[in-house]
This record gives C-alpha cells, structure tokens and sequence, in this order.
C-alpha cells in the first residue's frame, strides 16, 4: 500500500469517527466546562491533531476514546491560555474524574469507545439540545447554518466555507459571532418544552433542509447531503413522535435516492424528465415511503411531510409521463396552507402548467416577478414555459437571466445547453 494509500485509509476513518463522536464530545465537553467556545475548538483542534497522527502512526485501537482524550487536552490548554477560564480550570483541576490517568485510561480502552466514548453520559443524546442551541432563533440563519455543521457535524470551517463559496475567513467570523452571541445571550443547551417544541424543531428542520440543498446541487460537495441526512436521523431517534421530522428525513431520502442519476458526464444537472429512472436507488424509495408512512400515522400533517409527498409522487412515476400531476398540484394547495413562501408558489406554478397549461401557469407566475427577481429559478422556470408557448425571444432572455444568477455550476451548465452556448 502507497503513503497515498495508507493516508486515505486513515482519513476515512477520521472522518467517520468525526461524525460519530465529535458533536457527542463537543456537547460533554460543554457540560463538563461550561464554556461552548472552548469545547468546539478543543474538538476542532483534536481533530487536526487526529489527522496529522493517524496518518504517522496508524488508525488507534479506540479512535473515538483517542478523539475524546486528545479534546480534553486541548480543551485544558485552551482553558490556561484564556484569562476568563483560569479560575475554571482551577475548579476542575481539583476534581480527581477530570483529566486523570484513570479518566484517560476508561477513554482510550473502553471497549464500546467507539460507539460512545463517555461512560457517564446517560439519558437522551447529548447532540440534540447542542443542535437546538445553534439553530435558535436568536442567531442569524447563516450563523446556525455554519455553527450546526462545525460544532455537530464536526465540519473544518474550510470545508463549509467552500460549501457556501465565501471566503474562508468570513466563515471563521460568522462562526466566531455565532459562538459570542451563544454565550452573551445565554442561549440554553437544551430540548425546548413541549409547547415551544413545533415552532424550534421547525428551525431545526428548515437547518437541516438548507445544509441538503448546498450539498444536493453540487456533485463535489455531496457529502454535504450525506451529512445532512444524517443529522435528521439523529433528529428523528432522539424525537420519534415528531411527525414533521419524519417527513423531513422522507424527503430528503426520496432525494437523494436520485443521486446517481441527477448530473450528466460533463456535470450538467437534469432535470426529472431527463434523468435515467432505472438508475434511481428503489431501496431508498422503499424507505423514504416508510418513513413518510410514519409520519402520517402520528395526524399531524405539516409542510416537510407535504414536500415529501410530492417528492414521493415523482418517485413512484416509471416515467416522467406517467406523474400524477394532479395530486402533485393538490399537494402544493394543501403545501400553501402551511407554508405560502414564494418558492413553494413557484413550485405550484410548475405543477399548474402540467395540469391547466404553459399560459395559466405564467399568469399565476406574474405576482412573484417582484418578490423572486433575483431568483434564478424563476427566470428559468418562464423560459421553460415561454418556450412551450412558442415565444422564444422572450424564453432565450429569461435563460439568460436566469444564467446570470445561477450560483451553481451544474445550474449553469444547463441553462447554457438551453441557449445553445
């Protein structure tokens, strides 16, 4: 085996151990110190310093125990370094359970380190209020965004910079704003009461959903999506009666069961009725409905369960012909009364052209041309139609448009394929 080899072995490893155990060591560590800024770089630093090792020494017997003992070390220099943790650390270096040889030894030999490192923790996971603290409605949704990838996925803020092309020092401030804003607000870590749950969970979700959508339209950051998912996962174990968190991991699995038909070799995005079916994951289908099954035995319909629907509407057509556009139509009605955005309008609008023609559906599109204007998929969505109506001087300055504000490359590139380019 290469170095190359070996190294990619070892970085593998790395990151699945990170999405494992970093947000479980990130919310123990917080608890244990009280300080979250300390414990989310301390994780961080862990990690660099896991890569930087494992690829020297080899993949450790315990990577999760080696994870979690390196963090407390970091979190412990951290802690000396800063003026505002030094009487802190004073307290917890009186404490015999913390950083003791025998503390590290249960660490770094325990039997089950890999699948949860810290003997003590019992009850619900610890992640989970971790998650309700960076996505509260006091941060900007930016912020819980970047902080909900770094602090539970346990994404290097070089990779979420380049998930969201900004530059990575702007990252690093969001970030740094983000953690400050924690602290000085006293955001608690914890699951909300049961009549403040739907409106936090809704936060949560809609997270979770924008994370999928910058990792679903970009063949390079696809483990984005897969990171996504997994964090509705995690929602959906810790909150199994929450329908809505059903419907969100339905519809994100409904998606990403298109994922080996979704771009063409040159990295053009296609679209539904281009796209090869045979191709699409049947098994994540069957899963998807599931789940989607599930939710709708706990009767409380909601907006992520609907788009699910619809989402399971497509996948359940042979062919793009074969759609039932009518119930995918009605779908959106009943979407509107739970979420009347202009998106989800532009959605419905493309359902109408199916079901009552290109024209009555631009007609509706015509109250969103203020609202949506620097929208690229509302300009792309009139040239769709504009072309069906035979009017193609109109469509070609809609695509173009529609070019000009596409963020995405595999966007792009269909939209110049549409102009000929």
């Amino acid at each position: 085996m290469t170095s190359a080899d070996r190294h990619d072995v070892t970085d593998e490893a790395l990151a699945r151990v990170v999405r494992a155990e970093s947000g479980l060591i990130v919310a123990s560590l917080h608890r244990r110190i009280g300080d979250f800024d300390v414990a989310e770089e301390a994780v961080q630093e862990a990690v660099a310093a896991a890569l930087r090792s494992w690829r020297v020494d080899g993949v450790p017997p315990s990577p999760g125990g080696w994870l979690a003992t390196a963090a407390w070390r970091k979190a412990i220099d951290l802690l000396r370094v800063r003026a505002r943790g030094r009487r802190l650390l004073g307290r917890l270096e009186q404490q015999p359970s913390f950083g003791s040889a025998s503390t590290a030894s249960v660490w770094t030999e325990s039997a089950g380190a890999e699948s949860g490192w810290l003997e003590d923790r019992v009850g619900p996971d610890e992640r989970l209020p971790m998650l309700f603290a960076c996505c509260h409605p006091a941060l900007a949704v930016e912020a819980r965004l970047a902080l909900t990838l770094r602090a539970v996925v346990g994404l290097p803020t070089a990779q979420i910079a380049r998930a969201f092309l900004v530059p990575e020092a702007t990252m690093a401030q969001r970030l740094v704003r983000a953690k400050r804003k924690i602290t000085v607000a006293g955001i608690p870590f914890t699951v909300p009461e049961a009549d403040q749950l739907p409106g936090r969970l809704d936060d949560v979700l809609t997270v979770i959903a924008v994370a999928y959508d910058a990792g679903y339209l970009d063949p390079g950051a696809e483990a984005l999506a897969e990171d996504a998912i997994w964090l509705a996962e995690l929602v959906v174990r810790a909150l199994a009666d929450e329908p809505e968190a059903w419907g969100l991991l339905a519809l994100l699995t409904f998606q990403s069961s298109r994922t080996a038909a979704r771009f063409a070799p040159d990295g053009r995005l296609l679209t539904l009725a281009e796209q090869d079916r045979t191709r699409w994951d049947r098994v994540a289908v069957a899963r998807a409905d599931g789940y989607l099954t599930r939710a709708a035995e706990l009767r409380r319909p909601g907006r992520f369960q609907l788009q699910a629907a619809i989402a399971g509407c497509h996948a359940s057509a042979a062919t793009a012909a074969d759609t039932d556009w009518l119930e995918v139509l009605l779908l959106h009605e009943m979407l509107a009364t739970f979420d009347p955005s202009p998106v989800l309008r532009l959605n419905r609008a493309i359902a109408l052209a199916e079901v009552a023609g290109p024209a009555a559906a631009l007609t509706d599109l015509e109250g969103l041309t203020e609202r949506l204007a620097n929208y690229h998929l509302l300009h792309a969505t009139r040239a769709v139609l504009l072309t069906r109506l035979g009017e193609l001087d109109a469509a070609r300055q809609a695509n173009e448009r529609a070019l000009a504000l596409a963020p995405n490359r595999a966007e792009q590139l269909l939209l110049r394929s549409r102009l000929g380019d």
